[in-house]
């Protein structure tokens, strides 16, 4: 399940790594923020919140009632969970 799920999580983790190389990780000298990216950090929040609250409400519930029908430890749940739900976004953008 984690895995389908992975696949729309492609959109949050990549809004979450485009803010964060133009932002901070621009500001530390970590990354090179893009050119045209000049109109401030708002705008990219204004969409990018929305995206992850709904996406972090669908895994979670998803995952809340799914861990109520397993008997593996709590943390090891979550754990496995959390890298099944990120290895579609490094099988795509891990290629190139």
């Amino acid at each position: 399940m984690n895995l389908l799920l992975g696949i729309p999580a492609i959109v949050p983790l990549f809004l979450a790594w485009y803010i964060m190389s133009n932002g901070p990780l621009a500001a530390l000298g970590w990354t090179q923020q893009d050119a045209n990216e000049n109109d401030g950090i708002l705008g990219w929040l204004v969409i990018a919140a929305p995206v992850f609250g709904l996406f972090g409400l669908i895994w979670g519930l998803a995952n809340v009632r799914m861990r109520r029908r397993t008997a593996v430890r709590a943390i090891r749940y979550w754990m496995v969970c959390t890298a099944a739900s990120i290895v579609p976004f490094f099988a795509i953008f891990g290629l190139f």
